[in-house]
């Protein structure tokens, strides 16, 4: 006798796989910028560990890539930090057994990439003889620089932050995420967001527990400055004001304030000259804002 399946059940699968299907273009994407084959030349500046701070600019800046991507993510912030006279130095964190084949970094636990993070910090500052260095993310990375202060401990060796479009907190992934969860529970959105794949996944929505370490009383810590920019076109990272973080000592705005024909989506800011020109300001606040001109994605 063949029995079966009940209709809710039938229901429950469909849209988990329906769920699955459209989400995996996102979890691919999140913060993700095309991976250039070839690394950037140590004579640009960018990676380049002969480099030594200048008394104008005397932190490093370290660059935290978008979750999937690597440190390829900074092709063209990097080599723009260093020609304005900053060490700039990337990595890729996060890498699982089943992504690090094919360089994807990101997918490890944030707790795992916090650490990863700290020591690469301490590797900076012990080659370059800096006291602090900057922290400029992307996405996952932008999370991260948020993080890495307050929950790794890191605030002390930290002078700014400049986070593009974190999910700070936590991201319903355009809204498909929260339909898992109405859908099947968590269980549901854990089917594919977690396993030997993509743990920072489940870290990153609403409710998640990197989310829930960050979120835990103020965000900001003493003697770090802050600039937080996001999208209003950010079809990632949503609602796109979950990026923000309300507190003293943090400057909060969307690019589309500064300039406001720039229609830049969330991986489009990895691209975006116009984004160059607002790292180097939440760097150096004497540095003035140019736009420019970003992808809708």
């Amino acid at each position: 006798m063949i029995r079966s399946t009940p209709r809710p059940a039938r229901l429950r699968t469909r849209a988990a796989l329906l769920l699955a299907v459209a989400v995996a273009p996102l979890v691919t994407l999140l913060g993700a910028a095309p991976a250039p084959a070839a690394p950037a030349a140590p004579s640009s500046g960018y990676n380049d560990w002969s480099c030594r701070p200048s008394a104008e600019h005397p932190r490093p800046v370290v660059l935290l890539h978008g979750l999937s991507s690597n440190d390829q993510n900074w092709t063209l912030h990097g080599p723009a930090l260093a020609r304005a006279g900053y060490c700039a130095f990337s990595l890729t964190y996060g890498q699982t057994p089943t992504t690090r084949w094919w360089g994807g970094g990101g997918f490890a636990p944030v707790a795992d990439s916090g650490r990863e993070i700290g020591a690469f910090i301490d590797r900076v500052l012990t080659q370059t003889g800096a006291a602090k260095v900057d922290l400029v993310g992307h996405s996952e990375g932008a999370f991260l620089s948020l993080y890495v202060p307050k929950v790794t401990g890191y605030a002390g060796k930290v002078g700014r932050v400049v986070a593009l479009a974190p999910p700070t907190h936590g991201t319903t992934f355009a809204g498909l995420v929260t339909l898992g969860q109405l859908v099947g529970g968590q269980p549901l959105v854990a089917a594919f967001t977690d396993g030997a794949t993509c743990y920072a996944c489940t870290d990153l929505v609403r409710g998640g527990p990197a989310v829930a370490a960050l979120t835990d009383g103020p965000i900001a810590q003493p003697g770090v400055t802050y600039t937080i920019i996001g999208t209003r076109y950010d079809a990632v990272v949503t609602p796109t004001s979950t990026s923000f973080v309300r507190e003293p000592g943090v400057t909060n705005y969307y690019i589309q304030d500064r300039c406001a024909f720039d229609p830049v989506g969330h991986i489009g800011i990895a691209v975006d000259s116009g984004v160059t020109s607002m790292i180097l300001n939440g760097l150096d606040p004497r540095t003035p804002i140019s736009c420019g001109f970003g992808p809708p994605f």
